[in-house]
């Protein structure tokens, strides 16, 4: 074979070497030459050599490519020709011919040998994560491009050492933010196969902001509408979530959640869509499946349903159900998204149940999804994302379970016809000609009864007409004639799945059940012939049956008691054959499918015998039955005795359990009625504290005034004594009449004064009023105080100040009888003094008579005076009750506690008397159930009830 021809670009005459000859040349030239021009050709010609002399070139030349990628790192076409030839003898991406040539197996084995070769050395991993650092393109996507390869070939081991590596993912993480889509799409493949399995890194590259980046990426590309990239993208979004609960809680609270509602915002027109709009569709309800798992922890999966609510995406996908022209495998997805989008979030059924189809007249999406359930002509697919989509619905939603069975009751069905019921579906499907729809139907009505021991009572109600003149039969004789006509097998494990939730945990039913005297016959006949593998199912289902009309069975009807029923057994079957049947269920490779996860998914119709629920049911009875058969009446009766203790002592535990939490309730409503009065002391406390900084305010500037009057009495009492009477003038009468002028005026001044005291006290009459009437307004206890000191300060004032003239009117009137009679024995010439005389006189009167009055009105003021310190007192009396019920709270407080405490002890006493009688039990081989999952079962109970509360 010429290989220099290819090598060297021309014919040659001589004999040609081989091609291991020529990249052994080729080698010893990268390896001796010392002109960097003579080692690129030659790491160019490996290159060319390297797809298909791949053995020889990756055992000969790998390790002279690594030195290149040590030595020779500042040229980048030699490191580019190196990385590429590397890539080239590592990846499995063969030719066409090369792969027929040579086995899938031995091409994959060659890759891993090259990956474990180069990567036994951990210093070329971390050189490779130095190059995919370089900006230039010849260098940085040959070294996405390896690096990818290795990790597919090795991935455990490669992702180990990126880990350990300083910055490695994060050297990685720099490729999403490549301008070059070609290395920003690769970089997005590297992440894939570098976060595959490996929680610990996924974590580290969500930290590194890969939802914002991937996100905005799937947006720049048109989300659904976008090609291959958004694929990638929702590809490496479902490594970084699925299974990784920190992640998945990272996501929801970076409100990751309310970027996705634009990924289902479908047209009018849902006609033509593209093959990678599907995928990507599929992909992005995959995600959002991811998020609401029924496998996560309960209280992500109801956060991340919650939120999805609250940002309109399970309307949208809601939307996207109801729609017409979405292609079949998008809507079967969407109906499984949508189901567990539901399953169990109170909130998201209530949503659910108001959705209606758009139809005329517009009928609840329920309905609309269970006439596809009952259609033969349906995809299978379809139908058991239908069956899902209805369990996830009544999954703990006892609500919607009600309204379910309600569709079936006498008093509920349309009597018009107009309009189909889910109800009336059901029962059309539980007994079509169909056995699929038989099975479906009898699932779906074995989920409304789930854990509903009332909806189980009111179905026994349920009467359906079979035909025209017989009369109605119940629907659970209904069920029962089927099984005895001999119907598919499929049809008679749905409806002994259905009849075996039915009488669970409800006496009433077993009872109803037993009235019928065919039943037991046909059950016992069932069990004891020997039949093929295809009905030894049916033969299990039929001894679980029989056991739980035994279990539960109150022994209400004389003829088949617990202890006749199991001497029927005795006779007829025998216990260990019995028992052996009753083991087929749990046993059949049907039964472990189911039991794995909720949604049923099944290969082929024919596979899909056994309900997940119906799985957790028979572990839960198999063991129980299979001890109550071989008691003997003796220890049924201890076994009722003890019941029935247990119940009691239930009770006794209930009551004081209710007695305490009562006493909690009353203790939290006495310790804010403390804080309360607490406050409102400290409020008093306040106001008391302010008013008494007010009253020494004014009682300062009281005696300030005191001060200042004094002064002025001093002074005028000199300025009188300095006056002299040595001769009667007329100037001197004068000064007097003028002085009178100047007191009277005084006078006046007084009077207005007063009179606008008497209307500020008109004012402050019926604010005393509301006073008196509101002590326990405290703002205005405060106003009266204020305006109570105000007066006094005036009062006080006003006695001075008519104190003061009362003496300069007395020293006044001394004057003037002094001139009235100089001026008797006086000159003629001055006998106007005396008509001044006479006009004092009268002024003189007149004062008198005012000063009397404004004693009275002063009088006045001190009563009322006196009526505001009074109200005072009161308000102090007031506080010091408050204190008094605050003591005799605190008080009652610490009585309520020590009663708490004696309760508790008492209730330990109880809590010790029934694990004694629980080991009793266990002794008898009674199964008891542990008091922590009774108080789980109650408070997940107490939890539900919370929900619906808060919903209604």
């Amino acid at each position: 074979m010429n290989f220099l021809r290819g090598v060297m670009g021309g014919p040659s005459a001589g004999p040609q070497p081989s091609g291991a000859e020529t990249i052994q040349k080729l080698c010893d030239r990268v390896a001796s030459s010392t002109l960097l021009d003579d080692r690129r050709d030659a790491v160019r010609a490996l290159k060319s050599l390297s797809k298909k002399y791949r053995l020889e070139v990756g055992i000969q030349a790998m390790e002279h490519l690594v030195r290149v990628l040590q030595t020779d790192r500042s040229d980048s076409e030699i490191i580019g020709y190196a990385l590429d030839t590397l890539y080239n003898v590592i990846s499995n991406d063969l030719e066409e011919e090369e792969q027929e040539e040579n086995s899938p197996k031995q091409v994959d084995d060659l890759g891993s040998q090259f990956t474990e070769i180069f990567i036994k050395q951990q210093e070329n991993v971390t050189l490779l994560l130095t190059l995919v650092e370089e900006f230039d393109f010849h260098v940085r996507w040959p070294g996405v491009k390896l690096l990818t390869s290795l990790l597919k070939q090795q991935g455990p081991q490669v992702q180990q050492i990126i880990l350990v590596s300083p910055m490695g993912v994060s050297r990685l993480m720099d490729l999403l933010a490549d301008s070059r889509e070609v290395i920003r799409n690769d970089g997005v493949l590297l992440l894939q196969q570098l976060t595959k399995s490996n929680a610990a890194i996924q974590k580290i590259v969500a930290f590194e902001n890969a939802f914002e980046r991937l996100l905005d990426i799937i947006t720049e590309e048109g989300n659904s509408d976008g090609g291959i990239v958004v694929e990638d993208c929702l590809l490496l979004l479902q490594n970084l979530l699925k299974n990784n609960n920190s992640n998945q809680n990272f996501f929801k609270e970076g409100s990751y959640i309310q970027r996705m509602k634009p990924w289902f915002e479908v047209g009018d027109d849902n006609c033509g869509w593209s093959a990678q709009k599907v995928t990507n569709l599929h992909l992005m309800l995959q995600l959002v499946r991811v998020l609401v798992s029924p496998t996560n922890p309960p209280g992500a999966t109801s956060s991340c349903q919650k939120a999805m609510f609250h940002c309109g995406l399970l309307q949208q996908l809601c939307t996207i159900l109801m729609a017409t022209g979405v292609p079949a495998d998008i809507l079967t997805e969407t109906i499984n998204t949508v189901s567990e989008v539901i399953r169990g979030c109170q909130m998201n059924q209530d949503y659910f149940a108001s959705v209606n189809a758009p139809s005329n007249p517009p009928r609840p999406a329920i309905v609309v999804l269970l006439m596809s359930m009952v259609n033969e002509r349906q995809p299978f697919v379809l139908r058991c994302a239908v069956l899902y989509c209805f369990q996830c619905f009544l999954y703990k939603n006892q609500k919607g379970q009600g309204e379910i069975v309600s569709t079936l009751l006498p008093s509920t069905i349309d009597a018009t016809g107009n309009s189909v019921s889910a109800g009336q579906l059901l029962c059309g499907g539980l007994f079509s000609t169909d056995s699929l729809s038989n099975w479906c139907a009898a699932v779906a009505l074995a989920h409304a009864l789930q854990e509903n021991a009332t909806l189980k009572e009111q179905l026994l109600r349920v009467q359906l007409a079979t035909s025209i003149g017989n009369p109605p039969v119940s629907l659970l004789q209904q069920c029962t004639n089927i099984l005895s006509q001999g119907s598919k097998v499929q049809t008679r494990v749905g409806l002994l799945m259905l009849l075996c939730t039915w009488l669970s945990n409800c006496s009433i039913a077993v009872t109803h059940f037993l009235h019928n005297p065919a039943n037991i016959p046909f059950l016992t006949g069932q069990i004891a012939e020997n039949l093929g593998e295809e009905e030894q199912l049916v033969q299990g289902l039929c001894a679980l049956l029989l056991g739980i009309s035994i279990y539960y069975n109150d022994n209400s009807l004389e003829n088949y008691r617990k202890e006749k029923l199991k001497q029927l057994i005795e006779k007829r079957i025998g216990r260990e054959n019995f028992i052996e049947k009753l083991g087929f269920i749990s046993k059949h490779e049907l039964y472990s499918r189911a039991a794995q996860k909720p949604q049923p998914s099944f290969s082929s119709p024919d596979h899909m015998m056994f309900d997940h629920e119906f799985t957790k049911l028979v572990k839960e009875l198999e063991g129980v039955i299979s001890k109550a058969i071989y008691k003997s009446s003796e220890e049924d009766k201890k076994e009722e005795e003890v019941k029935k203790t247990l119940e009691q002592h239930d009770n006794i535990v209930t009551h004081y359990k209710k007695v305490i939490r009562e006493q909690d309730q009353e203790l939290e409503e006495l310790k804010q009625q403390v804080n309360t009065l607490k406050s409102q002391n400290e409020q008093l406390q306040t106001t008391v504290t302010q008013q008494v900084s007010q009253i020494q305010q004014h009682k300062d500037q009281y005696n300030l005034l005191k001060v200042q009057l004094g002064k002025d009495n001093q002074h005028h009492n000199s300025h009188s004594d300095t006056v002299q009477m040595n001769g009667i003038q007329v100037e001197e009468v004068s000064k007097l009449k003028e002085e009178l002028e100047e007191w009277k005026n005084k006078h006046e001044l007084l009077q207005g004064q007063l009179r606008e005291k008497d209307s500020l006290i008109e004012k402050l009459k019926p604010l005393q009023l509301e006073t008196g009437t509101e002590q326990s307004s405290q703002m205005s206890k405060s106003s009266g105080l204020e305006h109570n000191n105000e007066l006094q300060k005036e009062l006080e004032m006003l006695r001075t100040q008519i104190q003061l003239q009362s003496a300069e009117i007395s020293k006044l009137q001394a004057e003037n009888q002094k001139l009235q009679v100089m001026n008797t024995s006086a000159d003629p010439a001055l006998g106007d003094s005396s008509a001044t005389a006479a006009k004092n006189l009268e002024l003189e009167g007149r004062l008198v008579q005012e000063v009397k009055e404004l004693k009275s009105e002063v009088k006045a003021l001190s009563e009322e005076k006196a009526s505001l310190k009074q109200h005072l007192d009161s308000s102090n009396s007031t506080v010091a009750i408050l204190q008094d019920e605050k003591s005799k709270l605190q008080q009652e407080v610490a009585e309520s506690k020590k009663e708490q405490d004696d309760l508790l002890v008492l209730l330990a006493d109880q809590d010790q008397k029934l694990s004694a009688l629980k080991n009793k039990l266990k002794d008898l081989g009674v199964p008891v159930e542990d008091e922590d999952d009774i108080e789980s079962g109650d408070q997940a109970d107490e939890d539900e009830d919370g929900d619906e509360e808060e919903q209604d």
